[in-house]
């Protein structure tokens, strides 16, 4: 099978994203870095296919991204929906915020974060139900 995730010629580009973070990203990160969110980890810049997404938690198969004014345009927004429908089809979950979101309602960005947690943690017997 061929590997998907993190793929080593998306480390610099990963790496790159990392040190050019944005204040949102920052801000959410403090947020659920550490296992803060019900005890579980998510990761940075993280690659599946040829995407990345701001943060992403293999344990559940949650991914979170983050979209500024840049997301608006009719071509950004056909790109993130194939991008979200593709990583999708892997039996990923994708949850978006806008970032005035996170600027104004931090508190229900979390809380958001923690029900789809919740929700893909109730049995493990289950498949993942997609958000």
């Amino acid at each position: 099978m061929t590997e998907i995730f993190n793929k080593k010629e998306m480390k610099e580009r990963r790496q790159s994203l990392r040190n050019q973070a944005t204040d949102t990203e920052i801000l959410l990160w403090e947020r659920i870095r550490k296992k803060q969110v019900l005890g579980v980890r998510f990761r940075r810049q993280f690659s599946i296919g040829h995407y990345i997404v701001d943060f992403y938690s293999p344990k559940i198969k949650l991914a979170i991204e983050i979209d500024g004014k840049s997301h608006d345009r009719e071509s950004k927004r056909e790109y993130d929906s194939t991008r979200e429908e593709e990583i999708k089809q892997l039996g990923i979950n994708m949850l978006r915020f806008r970032n005035h979101e996170v600027l104004e309602d931090m508190d229900g960005v979390v809380r958001k974060i923690e029900t789809a947690v919740k929700t893909l943690t109730v049995s493990k017997d289950e498949p993942a139900k997609v958000l």
